[in-house]
């Protein structure tokens, strides 16, 4: 497993490594975003597990935690749950919308074949990114995440949803996320009428091996701007 040296490309609106060796012709797009703290090279070993024709891209958090650690947004996690500076998660939202057309455009891969997915924070973005802008990917997947109630004023209306699948994976232990943001996540993408499939696990707040496998598996059995898992 490879990763590309980090490109600062000013044609595109994010910070981003490529899996080596990325294939020549991609038929598909896959968007893998980190956690708060973490980085870009976080989620290579999941990409590294997807097929081979997928053009796996891991874009770093535009907010700068220390030296090797960047974020989507500052959060505070209080006893009335999870404070946001939502200006930021909105800014990252819009700039991830932006990145992900400046991919497709430059590959030659379309929304039909994106799909987008991230651990903890980076699972909240891709919420974000897909219920707000659901012509630019056809599937998302929140890892251990949660859907920001912020988000709310910038859905689209069902028509607009009704094409997206959804991955909700989350550890019964969380103690970062407590796992009833699942079970909202979960309750919210019904009342939307997006198609979606929601897994609990015996872990805690982890990327771990048998959420790592659905998720893949998941991934491996979606059709293009098909109907759910």
């Amino acid at each position: 497993m490879n990763l590309s040296p980090l490109s600062n490309d000013p044609a595109f609106a994010l910070a981003f490594r490529t899996l080596q060796p990325a294939p020549p012709r991609p038929a598909s797009l896959l968007v893998l975003l980190h956690g708060v703290g973490g980085n870009e090279a976080n989620l290579a070993v999941l990409g590294a597990e997807v097929d081979s024709r997928t053009l796996v891209v891991l874009p770093r958090g535009p907010i700068t935690l220390g030296p090797t650690a960047f974020g989507w947004f500052r959060v505070t996690f209080t006893e009335a749950g999870p404070q946001i500076v939502a200006s930021e998660a909105d800014a990252s939202r819009r700039a991830l919308i932006e990145f992900i057309a400046q991919l497709q455009q430059a590959c030659g891969i379309d929304a039909s074949h994106t799909v987008i997915a991230g651990f903890s924070q980076g699972g909240i973005l891709s919420a974000s990114v897909a219920l707000t802008a659901p012509e630019r990917v056809a599937g998302f997947a929140v890892l251990a995440g949660r859907i920001l109630p912020e988000i709310e004023p910038q859905l689209a209306d069902a028509t607009r949803l009704s094409a997206l699948r959804g991955y909700i994976a989350h550890g019964i232990h969380d103690d970062k996320l407590p796992v009833s943001w699942a079970q909202r996540s979960d309750d919210w993408l019904t009342r939307l009428g997006v198609a979606h499939q929601t897994k609990l696990y015996p872990t805690g707040h982890e990327l771990a091996a048998p959420m790592r496998a659905d998720f893949l598996a998941w991934l491996a059995r979606g059709e293009p701007r098909a109907g759910g898992g």
